[in-house]
This record gives structure tokens, sequence and C-alpha cells, in this order.
């Protein structure tokens, strides 16, 4: 399983109206093929501040089957005015420490 993790700064006073319209997005990548979960997490500290973490089967099924695909360009269309600046989207793995 790969884990991606996104921190994403949203534009001051769109807050609520970001939150509905990732709502509605989640649909769309809850859909694609190797997704296994994802949560949005809003910080306490900082205004407009939120961590996205999505869990996939394959670091292929985010990249390509997600980020190539026509459903990426509706998630993008609805969610990426939203940002400022934009996010960096980085991936991880479980470390055995057994």
């Amino acid at each position: 399983m790969i884990l991606e993790a996104v921190m994403l700064q949203v534009k001051p006073g769109m807050e609520k109206e970001y939150e509905s319209a990732f709502k509605e997005a989640s649909t769309i990548i809850s859909s694609m093929k190797g997704y296994i979960s994802h949560e949005l997490q809003r910080c306490l500290e900082v205004n407009g501040k939120y961590l996205l973490i999505v869990n996939w089967e394959t670091l292929e099924d985010h990249t390509i089957g997600f980020r190539q695909s026509k459903e990426y360009l509706e998630w993008k269309k609805r969610l990426h005015h939203f940002y400022d600046p934009f996010p960096v989207v980085e991936h991880f793995e479980m470390v055995n420490l057994k």
C-alpha cells in the first residue's frame, strides 16, 4: 500500500467553500482503480491549512491511473483554484519495524 500525503493551503476566506467542494469531489477519487481510502484533516493552528491522506494499492494507481485520467481533469477543475501555493504531493510506504 502507498500513502499519498499532501499539505494543502487554501486561499483565505475560502475554507468552507473548499470543504464543500472537496466533499463533492471525493466521489471522483474514491471511484478510481487502486483507491483504498482517503481523509482530509483541518489544521488547528493555521487557518486554511489541510492535510490530505490517500491510500492507494500502488504508486502507479495514483501517478498514472488517476493523474492521467479524465476524472483527474474534473478533480482539478473542482479543487485546484482553491490552493495558494500549489501543493507538493509526496508518496510513502510502510517501514517494517518487526
